[in-house]
């Protein structure tokens, strides 16, 4: 959602924040808005701006700043309308208090009629101006008493008034030198350098300029100046945390010469995979090795049974988790929408292992799914791509999938190394209880480590196929995807990447429910996505294969336009409708790492044509961190 960035050191504040708030740019935003100040000053100096970075940095060059301590913000409209007014930063009555928040407080009707009441006049349509004012009258009513507060105080007070979520970030003209950040539910990261600090929602909006990050968790208050970071609860009691040293580089952030993140980030998925499996996977005794587990192999071979929850194209590979789940480890998965878990009364216990799965690791519905499995009992497991993440803190154990650093808004390389994550636990599984032996597991392993060679393949030989067919299909007002078993979860996957940054309507369909509503849709200007590919080997894919080819003969019996992802040297396919892309075979359990490849090219081939803002499409934001 909204990002923060905020300095206090010695170089020049303004670049660093709108530097940091350009990395972040991927969080989805639409306004921005810096405050500086400096010692001396009377107050804080804020410049605003609707719509992207670039009007921000326009209002700058008319009007600069300059400072020695400041924050900035990208906002994502929850409340008020996304204009200059009610853009962060926001101010007090006084202009000497400046706050930028992300998250929602929820009781800021009730607060803004409480301090309304007492004199405080409100500017905006926004719920976070409430804080600034709360802050200013927490002050206002302890000097009153003779007893004055530091800001660090003041926030420490005025964060147990709010409810909801919040990530703040706080500047006083009075307090010069430092910055004030707490955190309840949307994530913060602190970073420390040779005599100067750093605040930001995330790791590439400071990484430019240290390794060295503290990840805060929920209750955490931090105070940074030039000299040092104090960390603390909303108590004010000294707490601790883990300083991690980030290992990827800066440049991984960079497009190294692609046009789109996207892009780039489907091109690296090769190596996505290798680094999800890299010291997990032994080709020699065919064992997974999972290190970051707190649960022991004895308690893990004991559950009976799964609950796995995430949000958007991690509940994707939720679904593939389940097929590989069931198939290799013959344990019962149940795959939730993480938003809806909590509402539905879920059966869990002690016997049942909750499995999260999250790209940024501070998706807030995912996180509220996880409090639940643990409060029924259950012992969890996260699967997440960000070390040090909120959901991998509060998990029994971690399965950290090493993509990297992803920009772009639709998940492409974190979709993929989560399913190799997946893999892993669900072969980690069937070992544990029998169900697969070593040399299947051997054999699995040997597959998975051709997996990024043949994506290799794919990208240097389909590319161009999946541009030229984005040149026919891009003016289709709809898409339908459709795949059997496994693959399904897939044509799931492939409707949404292309809805998300095309902004065309397309749906992901069971090819076997065609007959119940969706053949009603099929006419000469529908394009349908068939996922047809088979694993020779396989008796059941198989006959998959074959009732696949059935619906194939449905859709062009209706005069739609197929689009077949078909096994390479699959000529039956082909024979039967107009493009195919072919994809190097892998077994079945293994095949949806490779076919999403076509489907994401196809996607992003068609939103440029489109013209569309692949990397940040309109109203999505790369990570929920509110519900």
């Amino acid at each position: 959602m909204c990002g923060i960035v905020g300095y206090v050191g010695r170089k020049k504040v303004v670049p660093v924040i709108v530097e940091g708030l350009r990395r972040l740019e991927y969080r989805g935003y639409d306004s921005a808005g810096i405050a500086v100040g400096n010692c001396g000053r009377p107050t804080l100096d804020v410049r605003r701006a609707p719509g992207k970075l670039f009007n921000l940095e326009q209002v700058l060059r008319e009007e600069p700043l300059e400072g020695t301590f400041g924050i900035g913000h990208t906002r994502w409209a929850t409340h008020g309308r996304p204009t200059e007014e009610n853009a962060h930063p926001h101010r007090d009555c006084t202009g000497r208090i400046v706050v930028v928040h992300n998250g929602i407080v929820e009781n800021y009707l009730d607060l803004k009629r409480e301090l309304t009441a007492k004199g405080h006049r409100f500017v905006t349509e926004t719920d976070t101006e409430v804080i600034a004012h709360l802050i200013e009258q927490v002050q206002k009513d302890a000097e009153a008493g003779g007893a004055p507060l530091t800001l660090e105080a003041a926030v420490r007070r005025a964060v147990k008034r709010l409810t909801g979520a919040f990530a703040l970030g706080v500047l006083s003209a009075s307090e010069p030198d430092k910055i004030v950040v707490a955190r309840m539910g949307p994530p913060v990261v602190i970073g420390v350098g040779e005599g100067e600090a750093f605040v930001a929602s995330d790791v590439p909006g400071i990484l430019s300029h240290t390794r060295n990050i503290y990840f805060l968790a929920d209750g955490d208050m931090a105070v940074l100046t030039p000299d040092a970071v104090t960390l603390t609860d909303f108590e004010g009691k000294a707490i601790e945390r883990e300083l991690t040293r980030i290992q990827w580089d800066p440049i991984q952030a960079e497009k190294g010469g692609f046009k789109h993140f996207m892009l780039k980030e489907i091109w690296e998925q090769p190596r996505a995979i290798r680094e999800t499996t890299l010291s997990r996977v032994s080709l020699d005794s065919g064992k997974v090795f999972l290190g970051e587990m707190e649960i022991a192999d004895e308690e893990l071979a004991r559950a009976a049974s799964i609950s796995i929850a995430a949000c958007g194209t991690s509940w994707h590979a939720g679904l593939v988790g389940k097929y590989m789940i069931e198939r290799l480890a013959r344990l019962p998965v149940d795959v939730d929408y993480a938003s809806e878990y909590r509402y539905r009364d879920p059966i869990a216990g002690p016997d049942a292992l909750g499995l999260l799965i999250t790209q940024s690791g501070e998706t807030a519905d995912t996180l509220a799914a996880q409090r639940e499995m643990k409060a029924l009992g259950s012992k969890t497991v996260a699967i997440c791509n960000v070390v040090g993440a909120m959901v991998a803190r509060e998990a029994h154990g971690a399965i950290y999938t090493h993509a990297g650093p992803e920009i772009g808004v639709a998940s492409t390389k974190a979709f993929i190394s989560q399913l190799t994550a997946l893999f892993l636990l669900a072969l980690k599984l069937g070992q544990l209880r029998g169900k697969v032996d070593t040399a299947q597991s051997i054999e699995l392993i040997e597959q998975l480590s051709k997996v990024p060679v043949k994506i290799e393949e794919l990208l240097r030989t389909r590319s161009a196929q999946c541009e030229q067919l984005a040149k026919e299909f891009a003016h289709a007002r709809d898409f339908l995807y459709l795949g059997r078993g496994i693959h399904f979860p897939i044509a799931l996957e492939g409707a949404l990447k292309l809805k998300e940054i095309s902004y065309i309507h397309a749906e992901g369909y069971p090819a076997g429910e065609m007959k119940h509503g969706p053949n009603a849709l099929i006419d000469e200007d529908l394009p349908v996505v068939v996922l047809a590919t088979r694993d020779a080997s396989d008796p059941a894919s198989q006959l998959r294969y074959e009732k696949t080819l059935s619906n194939i003969q449905e859709v062009t019996a209706r005069s739609g336009r197929v689009i077949a992802i078909a096994t390479e040297g699959d000529t039956t396919v082909s024979s039967l409708v107009e493009h195919v892309i072919h994809v190097p075979a892998a077994p079945e359990v293994l095949a949806p790492l490779i076919e999403i490849v076509p489907l994401q090219l196809l996607a992003y081939y068609i939103a440029v044509r489109r013209g569309c803002d692949v990397d940040q499409p309109r109203n999505l934001a790369k990570s929920v961190t509110v519900e």
